[in-house]
């Protein structure tokens, strides 16, 4: 049966290198690559078929960061969904297992602020953008006879320490990247429990500490000139050295290849690396509570109402507005 992917932060890092490592083993999927930056994912999109001249590549804009470029990608999934099956061509989702990545790191900084949504922008773009588009899905994952998952990049820094939910948006503290990683544990445990048996599954992976340009951003590059060659020493010691987005993809892949009602929805699947390079993967049980999870669960759903309420009134002003003017 034919496999769709659908990777968010396609266009570097992990996400990148989770596609080509599908497409070296996996030539017949479909795959789309949604990404923000469409000038990069042209040029992701390029270097793939370049390696793999007869995959089927599609590219998609979308920014999770913003809940209006979610919904507009989500709308165009569907679209061409329609399109192909009133054309007479198979339908993209038609019976096929979908697959969907979130593959990117999203904002990796313990700085925030408030986006356009009016949403924490870390919560945002790290977990409630996701969400919103598994939501807007739903239809399409759901349907009777499709077999589809979810599979969530989350991080060792995913601390239930960090995460309230009282401030699910993480507004009053201090570490809301480690928060948004934390949620994003919960919600998968969460979506599990209510949509397994429509068909919908959801799983969490850690990639270990990777080097990507996000990484990078951190301290000054000269730093990482002096510190590289002692990580690379230090990966000797220890597994979650996994340091490049190759390795990190390590148990994305993994799960790729699992069917997802064999999988552990308490684990969190990590990429681990050997001192000699080998790559393995390995579950290990989360710190989570199936209450807090449900209660998770039950505010984002409210927040999305509340989200496409104010999207839903901010479009009829402009309405109005077009009104006024065309008048």
């Amino acid at each position: 049966m034919e496999k769709v992917v659908i990777v968010t932060g396609a266009n570097s890092g992990i996400g990148l290198a989770l596609c080509e490592r599908l497409l070296t083993e996996h030539i017949q999927l479909r795959l789309c690559l949604a990404c923000r930056n469409m000038q990069r994912a042209e040029a992701a999109r390029s270097a793939l078929l370049a390696s793999h001249a007869r995959a089927h590549v599609d590219l998609l804009h979308l920014d999770v960061g913003s809940a209006q470029s979610v919904l507009a990608a989500a709308r165009e999934l569907k679209a061409r969904n329609n399109a192909q099956s009133t054309s007479g061509y198979k339908s993209i989702f038609q019976r096929n297992v979908v697959n969907m990545f979130a593959t990117a790191e999203g904002l990796l900084t313990q700085q925030d602020r408030i986006n356009s949504d009016g949403l924490q922008e870390v919560f945002a773009t790290n977990l409630f953008g996701h969400f919103l588009l598994v939501r807007e899905l739903e239809p399409l994952l759901c349907e009777a006879g499709r077999m589809s998952r979810v599979v969530w990049t989350s991080s060792s820094n995913a601390r239930r320490t960090a995460f309230s939910i009282e401030d699910i948006q993480h507004a009053n503290g201090t570490e809301p990247y480690s928060s948004s990683k934390y949620a994003s544990d919960m919600l998968s445990v969460a979506l599990n429990r209510h949509k397994n048996s429509q068909g919908l599954f959801s799983s969490v992976i850690c990639p270990g500490l990777v080097m990507t340009n996000l990484t990078y951003g951190i301290l000054p590059s000269f730093f990482w000139t002096f510190i590289m060659p002692i990580m690379w020493l230090i990966r000797i010691f220890t597994n979650t050295f996994t340091l490049t987005p190759h390795n990190g993809a390590a148990s994305l892949h993994w799960l790729f290849l699992q069917t997802p009602e064999s999988l552990d929805p308490r684990a969190k699947y990590h990429s681990l690396t050997s001192g000699f390079g080998a790559n393995y993967t390995e579950p290990r049980q989360m710190d989570i509570d199936d209450n807090m999870c449900e209660l998770l669960y039950e505010k984002l759903l409210e927040l999305e109402k509340d989200i496409r309420r104010r999207l839903t009134g901010l479009n009829q002003l402009e309405c109005n507005d077009m009104n006024v003017c065309s008048t």
